[in-house]
């Protein structure tokens, strides 16, 4: 009896959590990923690229990695969320030709270190940096993705990501 309900209560957790999965679109795409998923009050980014990449000529890997750093504080802004709430950051560098093919952490560090550990924002994800072979944009130097925690309540967000 005692597993039985053993079971039942994690049948019932189960269909909790299924129920507060928010898919977030990305906008004017339909490009087969989710901008976000919200699960509970725990929002997972996918990887965010500099866009003007694609549309000129890419600058180096400090710019790129301010502009992915704008673009993920839009897409935080847009769920009621800040920087000061992302709490897990993985970022990948593709080798730079100008530094020998090797990342520039150094230029990454000096994009990141104007969002994080600021006197404004002073609030430090969990990070892990890598140098990958290449990213999926031509002339990417930077992709980042995040995971951010909302102290909102779930039942405030119902209306977003639709």
């Amino acid at each position: 009896m005692a597993m039985l309900a053993a079971f039942m209560s994690g049948a019932g957790a189960a269909a909790t959590a299924q129920n507060t999965v928010t898919r977030i679109p990305l906008p004017n795409s339909n490009f087969p990923i989710s901008e976000g998923v919200w699960v509970g009050d725990t929002l997972y980014m996918s990887g965010m690229l500099d866009s003007s990449v694609a549309k000129s000529t890419p600058g180096d890997t400090e710019t790129q990695t301010v502009h992915t750093l704008d673009a993920i504080k839009k897409a935080l802004e847009e769920q009621h969320l800040s920087m000061g709430d992302v709490v897990l950051m993985h970022v990948y560098l593709a080798g730079d030709p100008a530094q020998g093919g090797k990342m520039d952490f150094a230029g990454f560090m000096k994009g990141y270190t104007q969002y994080f550990g600021t006197k404004d924002q002073p609030n430090k994800p969990a990070r892990s940096a890598m140098q990958v072979a290449a990213l999926a944009l031509p002339g990417a130097l930077v992709e980042i993705e995040v995971t951010a925690v909302s102290g909102h309540p779930v039942q405030t967000r119902a209306h977003l990501g639709k």
